[in-house]
């Protein structure tokens, strides 16, 4: 089986061995892909590996590749401190679209393709929290039509995380929606209480989506709040952790990293509150163009800083 992926001997198609034969081979590919070497050969193979009546044999055997050796990768990257928070602000969506001719609403699908692999990534290496700026409080000054365009689009999403398919069942995942949800229309914010409801018991990872949301109402809100607790009290002994307690991001320490894509390098009012030591990235792929090697990249340039950081804080 060895000579069959490096190169030495006759090749075989994937399809005439038996399920334990392939199974091995499988087994094997991590290793071998690691030398350089031996990467054409393993290439040549997949390409032979597409036989007659192999049917979706390719396809399966492609993506046990990839993930075998993204958990490879992963093994790596654990030697080394992790974040348990990443926050992303999803940006690109529409110049993705406009990039490539796609009809409008086309760039945000792709964008939320984006996500469910990200979710994904972040699942596998263990990361507990996840946060994404789907949509500002200041979208709703775009054009009437489009604002109902991503609703529609946003219900539809937020419903298919209530499938027994969905990446939500499938890893475990709590789903906070962060914002002024009254903003919403009636559909969109019944939706996402029941996401939450649905998902209350979950504990693996924690997702919060920041929709009809901004920093500074987040920050008002938290105010608010605090004053209202201490109405029958002085006012004045506010203090600041009556504000933090109140903020709706509390559920959820704050960013280790936070990731913009496009190239950006604004926080257009997001997370002002919490991201006061959080490492930013800024990769130039619009959202949807987002992939593992950007991530990789942020926890590589986290754990670089790591201890600096770790110092920062405790200064504090």
């Amino acid at each position: 089986v060895k000579s069959f992926i490096t190169g030495s001997g006759s090749f075989p198609t994937f399809a005439s061995l038996n399920s334990q034969l392939r199974i091995l081979v499988l087994s094997l590919l991590p290793s071998t892909i690691s030398d350089p070497k031996n990467l054409g050969t393993v290439l040549h193979f997949i390409y032979l590996s597409s036989g007659e009546g192999m049917g979706g044999g390719i396809r399966q055997l492609l993506e046990q590749v990839h993930r075998l050796s993204r958990r490879s990768l992963f093994r790596v990257l654990s030697m080394g401190p992790l974040p348990t928070h990443l926050a992303f602000i999803m940006d690109g969506n529409r110049r993705y679209a406009k990039k490539r001719g796609l009809e409008d609403g086309s760039g945000h699908k792709a964008g939320f393709s984006a996500l469910m692999s990200m979710l994904q990534y972040c699942y596998e290496l263990g990361i507990k929290y996840v946060t994404v700026y789907a949509f500002s409080i200041d979208n709703f000054r775009r054009k009437p039509e489009e604002v109902q365009s991503l609703m529609d689009l946003m219900l539809e999403k937020i419903k298919s995380l209530l499938d027994k398919e969905s990446i939500v069942h499938e890893y475990g995942i709590r789903v906070y929606f962060i914002g002024n949800l009254g903003l919403l229309n009636d559909q969109v914010r019944a939706a996402a209480e029941e996401v939450m409801k649905a998902t209350a018991k979950n504990s693996r990872v924690v997702l919060l989506v920041c929709v009809a949301y901004n920093s500074t109402d987040e920050i008002v809100q938290a105010v608010k709040r605090s004053c209202v607790e201490k109405a029958d009290r002085d006012v004045e002994r506010i203090q600041l952790v009556d504000i933090e307690e109140n903020m709706q991001m509390s559920v959820a320490p704050e960013p280790d990293i936070l990731i913009r894509s496009s190239g950006e390098t604004r926080l257009s009012n997001f997370l002002l509150w919490q991201t006061g030591n959080s490492q930013l990235f800024s990769p130039d792929a619009l959202w949807p163009e987002i992939g593992l090697r950007h991530l990789v990249w942020a926890i590589l340039n986290f754990q670089r800083s790591h201890s600096y950081l770790e110092k920062k804080k405790k200064q504090l």
